[in-house]
């Protein structure tokens, strides 16, 4: 069964960057597109960024200027460049995607903005 997983989270300080990762696991496959969310604690979660089969974006409007999403060549991985980094964005951020007719989510990579 394909799976996404996530990776490139961690501890960084407030102004920092961050660059996350999403791919396949089990069976490399394209990912046309997909979408990033975040969940703090104690809160819903929310979505972050999107970018689309045309490679359009889409940026939820507390990311817009410091987050960008992109893909690479052979559409099997999923970025997002995450720059100048506050406290309130420490999350745990999830990918997700359409995968052969079925939405995807991979299991979060924890980010940590701190002094």
């Amino acid at each position: 069964q394909v799976q996404l997983v996530e990776s490139g989270g961690g501890l960084v300080q407030p102004g920092g960057s961050l660059r996350l990762s999403c791919a396949t696991s089990g069976r490399t496959v394209s990912i046309p597109s997909a979408a990033w969310y975040r969940q703090a604690p104690g809160k819903e979660r929310e979505f972050v960024a999107m970018m689309s089969a045309d490679r359009s974006t889409n940026y939820a409007d507390f990311v817009k200027g410091r987050f960008t999403v992109s893909r690479d060549r052979s559409w099997n991985t999923v970025y997002l460049q995450m720059n100048n980094l506050k406290p309130e964005d420490t999350a745990v951020y999830y990918c997700k995607a359409g995968i052969f007719g079925r939405e995807v989510w991979g299991q979060g990579t924890q980010v940590t903005v701190s002094e």
